[in-house]
């Protein structure tokens, strides 16, 4: 297990919790392998139940927030400012961390799905063809959009095309428009992600979770979030309160979303976006100490990008393993849960190595890229 470095320990187990949320509940979805039914069902309150269930879309956006912000403090470092950033270095960073990775992952489902396995073969208004040319193009939610859910195994490539396609206009960005009407314009978009979701019909389901809009506003709240910690440094003090308390944010966000739905705001996406900035902030400016227990879960925040691509190879098996030994009983779903995390992260770091690997053989200095930012980064 590679050892996270101080500075970045903290913003790893965020991306560590999140991506775990996203395993978790890719599994325990009712048509799979549901946590609620299985034995300690019964002992856990089910409230905790759902927490650790049915928390991957929320954190998802929690990528979002978390990607805006590290791409955002590498501009920052690497050219100084926003208006000075380099076109060709940024685009073929991008390109470089994303595609051969991208790349490896369509050629298997591809192959998977050519052999009519389930959860791989397209559904009825959608093609091999359709579902590639989508996912290449950074079209892959809208694709969705006008054709339904896609096979269960392709589906998570629907934020990498929200994240792709608003980094390939970001830059322009930075360039076009003076620093105040950019951050204005950040304001402006992260605001509205509400807004922009109440635009969108709500009988499309698929669309109305997976648009475009709604999850560049969360990015842009991380873009924001690392524009102020370039310019506020916190105390250790303060950055602990900031910390805490956006932990809290998050927390009653992911555990009682109802309560600040009906009480506090319309949609709990933004004190999810505002806990997970303060946290970001909060970790930048003082770093928290590396804590031997966590690393694991740091081990697999660095992972997020090969965890998120891999992961429902690992989650349709182990779902088609359980049932041909246990059929339709649900008494031992939770038996699986650990076992299957630890075999996503054993397929993620053996797929981050050999792309490792693979990358020095094409060129040395390519070893030297910067770990990715979440999920799509």
């Amino acid at each position: 297990m590679t050892p996270s470095s101080p500075r970045n320990f903290g913003i790893d187990c965020l991306r560590g919790v999140a991506i775990l949320l996203v395993v978790i509940h890719h599994l325990a979805l009712p048509f799979r392998l549901p946590l609620r039914p299985s034995l300690i069902g019964a002992w856990v309150p089910k409230r905790l139940i759902d927490f650790v269930s049915f928390n991957g879309y929320e954190a998802v956006f929690m990528f979002f927030v978390i990607s805006g912000f590290l791409i955002t403090i590498r501009i920052l470092e690497r050219d100084g400012d926003l208006r000075r950033v380099d076109l060709r270095g940024f685009y073929k960073a991008r390109a470089t961390r994303i595609l051969p990775l991208l790349l490896v992952v369509l050629t298997a489902l591809t192959l998977l799905a050519l052999c009519g396995v389930p959860g791989f073969a397209p559904g009825d208004k959608q093609s091999i063809l359709g579902l590639v040319g989508s996912a290449l193009t950074f079209t892959f939610n809208w694709y969705e959009g006008q054709t339904g859910w896609a096979p269960a195994a392709w589906d998570v490539l629907w934020s990498l095309s929200i994240e792709e396609v608003f980094y390939l206009g970001f830059p322009l960005l930075c360039l076009a428009l003076p620093r105040r009407f950019l951050v204005l314009g950040l304001a402006v978009l992260a605001l509205s992600l509400m807004p922009l979701r109440a635009l969108v019909p709500i009988s499309n389901e698929v669309w109305w979770e997976k648009a475009y809009l709604p999850g560049m506003s969360a990015i842009a709240w991380g873009v924001l979030a690392a524009l102020a910690a370039q310019r506020w440094r916190p105390s250790a003090r303060d950055a602990r309160a900031l910390a805490l308390f956006g932990g809290f944010c998050v927390l009653l966000v992911l555990g009682w979303g109802e309560l600040v739905h009906r009480h506090l705001l319309k949609s709990g996406m933004y004190g999810l976006c505002f806990g997970t900035c303060l946290m970001l902030i909060a970790f930048r400016a003082r770093p928290p100490r590396i804590t031997r227990g966590l690393q694991w879960l740091a081990h697999m925040g660095r992972l997020s990008y090969e965890l998120y691509l891999t992961h429902m190879f690992i989650v349709l098996a182990t779902v088609e393993g359980y049932r041909a030994l246990l059929g339709k009983s649900q008494d031992w779903t939770f038996v699986v849960y650990v076992p299957a995390v630890a075999l996503c992260v054993v397929l993620a770091t053996l797929v981050e190595r050999g792309m490792a690997r693979a990358a020095i053989g094409r060129s040395p200095s390519r070893a030297t890229l910067s770990r990715p930012a979440a999920a799509g980064e």
